[in-house]
């Protein structure tokens, strides 16, 4: 199969990169410069009509939203790997609850902390609204944290697509600001270290 990945560093392409990696996938990658507008040009908008990376091409048929393709790569290529649970598993259960979890739960809650520390105008920021959601991620990195308690990664023994696609958001997070507190959620913090430790992660999030 042939696959273009149309993507930019620091971006929301980087957590597909990392799952790109995890799986050994033979793919074309296309830098996109982001400040020059590669996005909106038309022969992109073609490919992606929501103008943005990650975009990715798979015999001529292209797809956006990171959430969507790492969940259609973990279908197509992850399960033969084992690192994607088969779809009738028991753990494909879990491990959409928690990518949901991830990009709906946790990375709304992200979105409100990081509009209100500054990415609007500064009569908009909010210390207070801030301080509430910095405690309202906290609380959801306790859920991580219980949920994790009885095996080092959140399908069981083996790290797989779901604690990369998890970590990534968990990580992006960090370093926005909202730090995950070894003293509160000691299970949390060593379950990143592990994910964020893999080969992967440390090059396309250098």
């Amino acid at each position: 199969m042939s696959i273009v990945f149309y993507a930019a560093p620091m971006s929301s392409a980087v957590p597909v990169a990392c799952a790109l990696d995890e799986l050994a996938i033979s793919h074309e990658r296309v830098e996109m410069n982001l400040a020059a507008g590669d996005q909106r040009k038309p022969e992109f908008l073609k490919l992606n009509p929501n103008g943005k990376v990650p975009t990715l091409v798979a015999d001529g048929t292209p797809m956006f939203e990171a959430l969507a393709i790492m969940q259609w790569l973990g279908d197509r290529y992850g399960v033969e790997r084992r690192l994607w649970p088969a779809a009738d598993a028991p753990a494909r259960l879990a491990a959409m609850s928690w990518l949901t979890w991830a990009y709906v739960t946790y990375g709304g809650a992200l979105q409100r902390f990081i509009f209100a520390q500054g990415r609007v105008e500064k009569e908009l920021h909010s210390e207070a609204l801030a301080a509430y959601v910095r405690n309202e991620l906290s609380e959801l990195v306790g859920v991580l944290d219980g949920s994790i308690s009885a095996a080092p990664y959140l399908l069981g023994e083996d790290f797989s697509l779901a604690d990369l696609i998890v970590a990534n958001v968990i990580y992006y997070g960090e370093m926005c600001g909202a730090t995950v507190s070894r003293d509160l959620h000691p299970r949390a913090a060593d379950w990143l270290a592990r994910c964020t430790a893999r080969p992967s992660f440390r090059k396309h999030w250098a």
